[in-house]
């Protein structure tokens, strides 16, 4: 594990807004920008970090946020409405084991894919919002041995209270969505037809923003039989 690093004081309504709907912060991941931004685009100066919240009897499951991804108003265009500050999340099991960043463990490639995701706006020249799917490559590729997820759509998250979904800090409003991980048969079928198609698609078979390496694919038919 990292030591709790020190944080930039205009993070803290982040955190004080984290520690006031979901609980203590146990320890803040700082993972370094790994491309260079698109052209145009500012030299990366801020803080992306990941806060994690950890499971506990009151939340039995591990949280995990972005801070810093909000430091600066994603590229939304003159007519849009969609929110231009936002931060992201993923919701992970009890079990979960966060191996030491530095041995590269399996556990870790979330904290890595949120950091990833919080500078992909900038990066890329782009914007992420409500709904919107990003593949972890051309093809997707597996973001982990032992699981085949490959890509991510965001949505707000079902595991936390609705109080937290927004956070007023002064004359900025930040938007929280959920990085839900996908197949690629899912990202095939959000492309084909419609993010909300495939957000019903899950919900029906009784899945959540929770990430689950092996859960089912929603694509797969299954056969309990011969008929």
């Amino acid at each position: 594990m990292t030591d709790l690093v020190a944080q930039p004081p205009e993070h803290q309504p982040l955190r004080a807004h984290i520690e006031r709907h979901l609980g203590p912060i146990a320890d803040t991941f700082v993972e370094p920008a790994s491309v260079e931004p698109a052209s145009g685009a500012p030299a990366e100066t801020r803080q992306i970090a990941i806060q994690w919240v950890k499971a506990s009897a009151e939340r039995p499951i591990h949280t995990l946020i972005t801070t810093g991804m909000s430091d600066r108003p994603m590229r939304t265009g003159p007519e849009s409405t969609a929110p231009r500050l936002i931060e992201l999340m993923m919701t992970l099991p009890r079990t979960w084991q966060f191996e030491d960043p530095r041995t590269d463990g399996t556990g870790y490639w979330p904290v890595r894919l949120l950091a990833q995701l919080a500078r992909h706006p900038e990066e890329h020249a782009t914007w992420l919002g409500w709904g919107h799917t990003v593949p972890n490559g051309e093809p997707p590729a597996p973001y982990a041995p032992g699981t085949a997820l490959c890509g991510i759509i965001l949505a707000p998250s079902l595991l936390v209270p609705k109080e937290f979904y927004a956070l007023q800090a002064g004359s900025r409003n930040i938007e929280f969505y959920a990085a839900i991980p996908l197949y690629q048969e899912e990202l095939q079928l959000a492309a084909r037809e419609g993010m909300q198609h495939l957000l019903s698609s899950l919900i029906d078979h009784g899945l959540n923003d929770i990430v689950e390496p092996r859960r089912r694919n929603i694509t797969k038919k299954r056969f309990f039989g011969l008929f």
